[in-house]
């Protein structure tokens, strides 16, 4: 998915060209990966346009530099605000939103306290993640991080080296995505999305505690299935339930809702998205798109026309 250049990227509190967003090859990140990063999606509505759980996002940004102990010299509402003005002034919706935070020039090492942060957010036109109605999907040779080498709860650059190649082995072997396990042969979740499995009306999905990141949109469908009285479960669980599932499906801010067709060329039940998929996947989008109530207060509007071109 190539990226479409637009026409202002915020940088430490200012709008700069797309073009003059660089950093040096000397950076720390460069060398030692050592940044924090959101995806967020702007969607259209009705009457313009809005940013899906904005805040929730950026706390986890806020949390993730925590972790790392790199100081965000920006608040919650400074960053969020940063945000609606950045998707304003480019004029491009519905759009994804990438903030990132990274340890620039300062000097070589893995200590990283003398390189000052940098943050940096850019927003552009991004489609569909998954380019298909459903996935097929494989259980990769890699395992997920263990709990106690990195972080798994931290939204960490370094973290999506693993993500890289588990994604890069299922392409190769001809998946459009690969799961993880975790160190102790748990399921985990894909490189980049949460999972979830649905067997005899029970909503289940892998704890925190599995090596997999708090997703927003996991949070989001949690809610909503509570909300419609499924039973929701969280617990580990053995690769083999993928095999018996009644349902599978993806979440994540890119892949937001994606059925998942079979996995190791085992079918999911009829092959088709289930029943609880569906009412989920409907209600998102609906929340989302501004068709059905905000009833969480879930979306952050923003003065941009949906019909507006892109800025190049």
């Amino acid at each position: 998915m190539p990226i479409q250049p637009t026409s202002k990227i915020w940088h430490n509190g200012n709008l700069i060209p797309w073009e003059k967003a660089n950093i040096h090859v000397m950076s720390h990140v460069v060398h030692y990966g050592s940044s924090v990063f959101e995806g967020i999606r702007c969607y259209g509505q009705p009457q313009g346009a809005a940013v899906f759980r904005l805040p929730e996002h950026m706390q986890r940004l806020i949390d993730s530099a925590k972790v790392y102990r790199m100081p965000l010299p920006y608040s919650l509402d400074q960053l969020s605000t940063a945000v609606v003005d950045l998707i304003e002034a480019n004029g491009v919706a519905p759009c994804y939103i990438r903030p990132i935070a990274f340890r620039g020039y300062g000097e070589i090492g893995v200590n990283p306290k003398h390189s000052p942060v940098e943050v940096y957010m850019a927003n552009f036109p991004w489609g569909k993640y998954v380019n298909a109605e459903a996935a097929d999907v494989c259980v990769s040779s890699w395992n997920r991080l263990a709990p106690n080498t990195m972080p798994s709860l931290a939204k960490a650059g370094g973290n999506y080296m693993n993500s890289q190649l588990i994604r890069m082995e299922a392409d190769v072997n001809g998946y459009m995505e690969g799961i993880a396990l975790d160190v102790n042969g748990y399921l985990s979740e894909g490189s980049g999305e949460n999972l979830f499995i649905v067997r005899n009306g029970v909503l289940y999905t892998t704890p925190l505690a599995n090596s997999v990141l708090a997703g927003i949109t996991r949070d989001s469908i949690l809610t909503l299935a509570r909300h419609f009285g499924i039973p929701v479960v969280e617990q580990a669980m053995p690769r083999e339930l993928l095999y018996l599932a009644d349902e599978v499906f993806f979440t994540g801010t890119a892949a937001e809702v994606t059925p998942i067709r079979s996995v190791d060329r085992i079918q999911v039940a009829d092959g088709n998205i289930g029943p609880i998929t569906k009412q989920l996947s409907e209600e998102f989008f609906g929340i989302a798109n501004g068709l059905r109530p905000d009833r969480y207060g879930w979306l952050t509007p923003v003065n941009v026309s949906t019909e507006q071109p892109v800025t190049a």
